[in-house]
């Protein structure tokens, strides 16, 4: 595999570089998403916290179960932009070091 110890060191050096890169990259991770109406915007990071939710005047007119479903659903829309993309750093990640 490595036939001297400058090789094996540098293979991983390049590992911990590209680690340090994933954890950038996972740290930028966002998912942001509007309901179809516009009325809710949701914003989260790659671990699915809230980071930022916007309503708009649409809100005004919608029942409180109206809200509540929209609401979720746009939540849970963002999250799964948000983890998606986690699943693609990883997968990047594990196919680069597999090699």
């Amino acid at each position: 595999m490595y036939e001297t110890m400058d090789e094996l060191m540098a293979g991983v050096q390049r590992r911990l570089y590209r680690i340090r890169d994933l954890t950038d990259d996972m740290a930028g991770v966002r998912g942001r998403e509007t309901a179809q109406d516009g009325s809710v915007t949701v914003e989260v990071d790659g671990n699915g916290t809230l980071l930022d939710l916007q309503f708009s005047q649409a809100v005004s007119r919608m029942t409180p179960a109206e809200f509540e479903s929209t609401l979720v659903a746009t939540a849970a829309a963002a999250v799964r932009q948000a983890f998606e993309r986690r699943s693609e750093l990883v997968t990047a990640f594990n196919e680069e070091v597999a090699e």
